[in-house]
């Protein structure tokens, strides 16, 4: 697409928050725990640029046929019933996350992607000079 089109992120810890209330509250029906803070994907993909220090090009692709144009959940019900809303800035929740995924790197030198095929990264042994 053009970079456009909108859509909404939300930290996990925020999910979790709300489906402990959910569990635990008397509301039995459907409710959108998501986080109503609306960013373009071109604004997404810079604020990935700026955390990371990256010097990568942000490169624009042909929109799929079903690609919606705009994502803002409205979670007005989940305040009401559940007295919630999230409280983690994306741009927080975004640092938390690139935080933990080059730890992983570090730690293992490589990120498999997710997919049928995929394992949790092994831990890299140097090779013995014996």
């Amino acid at each position: 697409g053009n970079g456009k089109q909108t859509r909404s992120f939300q930290f996990v810890d925020d999910l979790v928050e709300g489906l402990i209330r959910l569990m635990n509250g008397n509301y039995s029906q459907p409710v959108n725990l998501g986080n109503p803070d609306e960013y373009t994907v071109q604004e997404f993909a810079e604020l990935i640029k700026e955390i990371t220090a990256s010097n990568s090009t942000i490169k624009m692709l042909p929109a799929t046929k079903d690609d919606p144009r705009q994502r803002r959940p409205d979670i007005t019900l989940a305040g009401e019933q559940l007295d919630w809303k999230p409280v983690v800035p994306v741009k927080i929740g975004l640092a938390k996350a690139i935080d933990y995924f080059r730890n992983e790197l570090l730690l293992s030198g490589e990120i498999v992607p997710t997919g049928p095929d995929a394992a949790r990264p092994q831990q890299r042994f140097a090779k013995s000079v014996y």
